[in-house]
């Protein structure tokens, strides 16, 4: 079988790292395709790429007879069109979280895509990729715990970009801990409640960082999460889950440790979450790689998960203005044929 050709959407930070990813690690595929809205950069990336070119209307782009399958790395806001012109061409989608940028839109995807009667989108939640998290997820479905009863999570970045506001912690770095709930215990999230506490001194003016979120799932388990985004130190992502006869824990940056004089103990922490995901990015798009060249076209979270994950953050950001724990708003999926 010739290779998967793929076009990517958006070339900054996410797009570059994944064409980066096709040409030097992902087996079956190839980027024949390329588009971002700062043309100029498009055109400077497929020239360094063997048979790819620059297509300037992501739409165009889509629907290009070279095209395949489409990685989206474009902002959110863009998502809803693109994501539908690929469902209307039949091409499956590698959609960055998030699906879309609220909730009504991402159940409108979810239904056209039901409508067809086949599963085209996978949502990039790329933890579920992680060894570590593929761990304690076996561990919990095995039973060696017991009934799971509380998690404890923290989500700690060194820095975000200026443009980030109170809101985006909840929609752009809490998004992971809610898909890791629903993918851990296999049910959703019912109510948020977000807890302000004193602002960190060194965040930029009017950024509530960090933030406290409290999830109830459908069978009462208990999650708080921890969500401090401007730390200065380092990236750092831990779970810990306390269960009937034990707990585990993962995330611990593990690796060679070291105490030297003058009582110095530790290691490393992981700088960016480039360093601490690289593996679950490369197994996240070789697995959907495969999928699409088998014609499954999804191994991993798809359309529906990207609704969920939308109408729990939608209930987060409103906790986060009242103070006051919010009930998640979703649709029945046994509503939805096919979903």
């Amino acid at each position: 079988m010739s290779d998967l050709r793929i076009a990517v959407l958006g070339v900054g930070m996410m797009g570059a790292d994944h064409i980066a990813r096709i040409g030097s690690k992902i087996a079956g595929a190839r980027v024949s395709v390329v588009n971002d809205y700062v043309t100029e950069k498009a055109e400077q990336l497929a020239a360094t790429i063997p048979g790819c070119r620059a297509i300037s209307d992501p739409l165009d782009a889509i629907a290009d007879p070279d095209v395949d399958a489409v990685i989206l790395a474009t902002p959110g806001t863009t998502h809803e069109k693109q994501l539908l012109a690929c469902l209307e061409h039949g091409k499956p989608v590698m959609c960055e979280k998030p699906l879309t940028t609220d909730v009504a839109t991402s159940l409108e995807v979810v239904k056209r895509e039901a409508e067809l009667g086949k599963r085209l989108i996978q949502v990039g939640f790329m933890r579920r990729f992680d060894v570590e998290y593929a761990a304690l997820k076996a561990l919990l479905d095995d039973g060696d715990l017991g009934r799971p009863l509380v998690m404890h999570c923290a989500h700690r970045n060194p820095t975000v970009p200026p443009h980030f506001d109170s809101s985006m912690i909840v929609k752009d770095s809490l998004v992971h801990e809610v898909d890791v709930t629903r993918f851990l215990f296999d049910e959703e999230i019912t109510s948020v409640q977000m807890v302000r506490p004193a602002a960190n001194p060194a965040a930029p003016e009017g950024l509530q960082d960090p933030q406290i979120a409290i999830f109830h799932t459908a069978t009462g388990k208990h999650v708080d999460v921890e969500v401090f985004v401007t730390t200065g130190v380092a990236y750092e992502v831990r779970t810990e889950v306390v269960a009937e006869l034990g707990s585990a824990m993962i995330g611990l940056d593990v690796g060679l440790l070291r105490k030297s004089a003058p009582g110095h103990w530790g290691g490393q922490i992981t700088p960016s979450f480039k360093e601490r995901f690289g593996q679950a990015y490369d197994t996240e798009i070789q697995r959907w790689v495969d999928a699409v060249r088998a014609g499954t076209n999804v191994d991993g979270p798809g359309a529906w998960d990207g609704y969920a994950a939308a109408a729990v953050c939608a209930a987060g950001v409103e906790s986060l203005e009242t103070g006051q724990p919010v009930t998640v708003e979703m649709v029945s999926r046994d509503s939805i044929k096919g979903a």
